[in-house]
């Protein structure tokens, strides 16, 4: 196996050092960080991070349209120019632990995408309010009805995709930007045959920074379950 996990970075030059040095830790690792011309820096946080990592930590500094979907799918495709075998998602704000990638990289050996659950058996949110709790669960709610989707959590962004799988999918043809661009990976993935499984994790609040969710992010992720329901099965 060959796992790289990619971290997109929007101001999170206090909480990069800490998930960096991490993922550092996972023998074999390789990291990307994707950020997406930060204006507090993480971008040279990211590099200075780099130097010290002895190539196992690459950074992919991007311009044009902000989002978190773009950046992802830049991400990816970086990825999938290299030998990576086992390609991973997560955020930078420390709500994924980066010691359970191994538990993903593990369940991965017999599926070709493995989420990072909080509501598969065992998972758990800790620091949430409840208007943050209650609008998690019914967005899952909102996805599985209108999509069919058999996934306990289909927005969770900490991911694992075997390499084969994402080469299925069309990632030129992706549109979503804000955290619906998760639900139509996800999507895609079960439309082109993909093995789904879910591995229980620990939600942490962020500690620092502040959280990208906007009333444009809920308005998308609204109406990107429509429009998947819409398509024709391949």
């Amino acid at each position: 196996m060959k796992p790289l996990v990619i971290v997109p970075t929007y101001n999170e030059r206090e909480n990069l050092p800490v998930v960096v040095a991490g993922l550092l830790r996972i023998p074999g690792l390789r990291i990307l960080i994707v950020d997406d011309a930060s204006p507090d820096g993480s971008g040279a946080v990211a590099d200075a991070l780099a130097q010290a990592a002895g190539g196992r930590l690459s950074v992919l500094h991007r311009s044009g349209p902000r989002g978190f979907g773009v950046s992802y799918v830049e991400g990816l495709l970086w990825a999938l120019r290299t030998e990576a075998t086992a390609i991973c998602q997560m955020d930078a704000d420390l709500s994924h632990d980066p010691a359970a990638v191994p538990r993903l990289l593990t369940r991965g050996a017999d599926a070709d995408l493995v989420i990072g659950s909080r509501y598969a058996p065992g998972g758990r949110i800790e620091n949430w309010p409840k208007r943050r709790l209650l609008l998690s669960a019914f967005a899952n709610a909102y996805v599985r009805a209108i999509t069919r989707l058999d996934v306990a959590d289909c927005t969770s962004g900490f991911r694992c995709w075997r390499r084969e799988a994402l080469e299925r999918l069309p990632l030129d043809r992706i549109v979503s930007n804000g955290y619906a661009f998760l639900v139509e990976m996800l999507w895609e993935a079960v439309a082109t045959g993909s093995r789904v499984v879910e591995v229980p994790i620990t939600f942490v609040e962020r500690r620092r920074g502040a959280s990208k969710l906007s009333s444009r992010v809920l308005f998308e992720s609204a109406l990107v379950p429509w429009r998947l329901a819409a398509r024709p099965r391949r």
